[in-house]
């Protein structure tokens, strides 16, 4: 079992919860529960970040073109962007695919939870600004452009599930080194690893506070591996990553959502 923090659905706290990362279940109450039984809320409090290029693969797949207009050479310095509030979405939620749209990108990254105010982060000491790590779906529109991220294709209702919990810290013994699959109705679609990031979590959250500050409770994504998975309306979505647990979602018609009712 592993100390994690888990937010149940109307509760305002996080709760302390032991849970088992290869069963997806929790001890609640003395009874040892899937997290589909149970009403869980997103477990995060602060802003979301995301991070482009930083897999080594996205790099290799863009190949001669990182060098052109509008990039003209490799990234020296993490891309940022935000997943607002309206985005945040939680385990065992239906994520809306908007009208128009056929198919969505499944952004399947580590999050890593930052346990207090991070400011120019030496390298050495990053990881000692980390409360946790947990489950993220960074969902997006299919679009090129990596220049400048577009609200319209990042930033739609419920496109960041996030969760199930947040796994204490001292439970990953290397956040550097952490398979991860994304399934699509039960199927492999995806399957990669936290080694093949370009900038490793210390080397990322030392590079990020250089320049901006992080506080407690926000949640800086490592990044999306190369080639995203498709899926469409009725997939099942679950993404699992090594020691922190799976994170499972459907896509439904947004006219389905309430939001989709009311237009």
């Amino acid at each position: 079992m592993s100390n994690a923090k888990m937010k149940m659905l109307g509760k305002h706290e996080l709760e302390l919860v032991d849970v088992n990362t290869e069963t997806n279940t929790a001890v609640i109450e003395g009874s040892v529960l899937s997290v589909n039984e149970i009403q869980i809320d997103t477990p995060i409090t602060g802003t979301v970040f995301g991070t482009l290029l930083n897999y080594k693969g996205e790099i290799e797949r863009l190949g001669d073109a990182i060098n052109d207009k509008p990039y003209n050479s490799p990234p020296i310095a993490p891309i940022l962007y935000i997943k607002p509030a309206n985005t945040i979405n939680r385990h065992g939620a239906a994520i809306p695919m908007p009208i128009g749209i056929t198919k969505l990108k499944m952004g399947a990254a580590l999050g890593l939870v930052i346990g207090k105010k991070a400011v120019d982060v030496d390298e050495a000491t990053a990881l000692t600004y980390i409360a946790g790590y947990t489950i993220v779906n960074d969902v997006s529109v299919p679009h090129d452009s990596v220049y400048r991220p577009a609200v319209q294709h990042l930033a739609r209702d419920g496109f960041c599930p996030i969760g199930p919990w947040i796994i204490d810290r001292h439970e990953v013994d290397n956040p550097d080194d952490l398979t991860i699959r994304v399934f699509i109705n039960d199927k492999l679609q995806q399957e990669n690893s936290t080694s093949n990031l370009i900038r490793p979590v210390s080397r990322l959250l030392a590079d990020v506070t250089e320049f901006m500050t992080l506080s407690k409770g926000d949640v800086l994504l490592v990044g999306i591996p190369e080639e995203a998975p498709l899926a469409m309306v009725g997939d099942e979505i679950r993404i699992e990553i090594e020691g922190i647990g799976s994170l499972e979602n459907v896509i439904v018609d947004e006219t389905a959502t309430k939001r989709g009712r009311s237009l």
